[in-house]
């Protein structure tokens, strides 16, 4: 019998993997959802493809071929982090196999800018410095967990095992959308607050100037991750 209730795809940041949705998703499958935590090119257990040609483009089809070769449809498309450009990305090619987006914590570009064009300086600074000194400089180290909003010592250890080094070519190759951002499709945002990713601040502007609807969570910005059950609640009562 047919599952008819949404399948929801839910896409990992930088240094990341589909790993990190794991309680999530495991939640969500008791709820007796559909669920995939597809991992993105050069990064967890795929890190042993990290090249200079990874690129938006790249992640982008990654997602695409995901959903296509598993004949998805009705998609609930959430994005953490960095993949706000991902499923910006998809949704421009896909746009009648989803249902709605959720930019969870996540990076908001318009067509033709890159990660880097709106990241705080001092921090584009400091990842090139890091790629600079990687081996074949493709890649930008992951920061403490710290940085993730993780302080709980055991998911803290647990998370710095499964960190990968992220591909420095994505966060300087530019979006390319054809249509504005969301397609047309239903867009909500999730603002993690405690404590605040500081380095998000000009995507959620973004956000408050398009009057999307904003959802704020009482975590840090690896929610999915420290909070798995509040997680879960706010996606909930976003799609219901």
């Amino acid at each position: 019998m047919k599952n008819n209730k949404p399948h929801f795809v839910l896409v990992h940041g930088a240094w990341h993997g589909g790993w990190v949705w794991t309680e999530v998703a495991q939640s969500l499958i008791y709820q007796g959802y559909n669920v995939t935590c597809p991992t993105q090119t050069g990064l967890g257990e795929r890190k042993h493809l990290l090249s200079s040609n990874i690129t938006l483009d790249t992640f982008i089809e990654d997602i695409v071929n995901h959903i296509i070769f598993n004949n998805l449809d009705n998609v609930i498309l959430v994005g953490h982090s960095f993949a706000g450009s991902t499923i910006s990305g998809v949704a421009d090619i896909l746009k009648d196999r989803i249902n709605r987006l959720i930019y969870f914590d996540a990076v908001i570009l318009s067509d033709g800018q890159s990660p880097f064009d709106i990241a705080p300086p001092e921090v584009v600074k400091e990842r090139i410095a890091l790629a600079e000194k990687s081996e074949g400089k493709l890649s930008v180290p992951a920061p403490n967990p710290e940085a993730f909003g993780v302080f709980d010592i055991r998911k803290s250890i647990m998370l710095n095992k499964q960190l990968t080094p992220h591909p420095i070519s994505t966060f300087q190759s530019k979006l390319k959308l054809k249509n504005e951002i969301g397609n047309g499709l239903p867009l909500s945002y999730i603002f993690c607050t405690n404590p605040v990713y500081e380095s998000l601040e000009s995507s959620r502007e973004v956000v408050r100037k398009s009057k999307w609807p904003i959802f704020e969570l009482h975590a840090g910005h690896n929610a999915m991750y420290t909070h798995a059950k509040e997680t879960l609640n706010l996606l909930m009562k976003i799609c219901n």
